[in-house]
């Protein structure tokens, strides 16, 4: 399995310790994250999991990849895709579903749904979780299948 991410602005060949992570989830309010940088994304993702390493592109491997979008006052947008194999799985972190139809603008201003974010500590807990399982969909908060959201949930920029 090759594992690589990308956050804060940097390449990472592998995953993150998560201790390294923590920082950026427990900061002062408002000082969460790190989007007073250029960037406000960030990925960790991996390729050939479940020992499908050896076999090619749509051939029968499977990869997956956990993006996330740091908002301060706001929380983290997760979404979790495992994809190869012949299926195709999406989730997202569950927020206040009510608010599915609000909008806030990251910085590359692609609008992304209010309701989907969670706190930055429920947050950090899933992306631990995440990185010591392997890449396992992250039990401890709660997601919700992105073929189950309303249309128009993800706009176009």
């Amino acid at each position: 399995m090759r594992k690589s991410g990308y956050f804060d602005s940097q390449e990472i060949k592998g995953w993150p310790d998560p201790l390294e992570l923590r920082p950026y989830f427990y900061a002062p309010p408002g000082q969460e994250w790190f989007h007073t940088g250029g960037n406000d994304g960030a990925s960790i993702e991996a390729e050939g999991v479940d020992g499908s390493d050896a076999l090619p592109v749509n051939k029968g491997r499977i990869d997956i990849r956990l993006l996330m979008w740091g908002i301060p006052k706001l929380g983290v947008l997760l979404i979790y895709t495992k994809w190869g194999g012949g299926s195709r799985e999406t989730y997202s972190s569950k927020g206040d579903l009510r608010r599915l139809s609000e909008w806030v603008h990251n910085l590359h201003n692609t609008p992304l749904p209010v309701g989907l974010f969670i706190p930055f500590p429920d947050a950090y807990e899933a992306v631990k979780e995440f990185i010591e399982t392997d890449g396992q969909l992250p039990k401890c908060i709660e997601w919700v299948a992105n073929k189950n959201l309303p249309p128009g949930t993800f706009p176009d920029p």
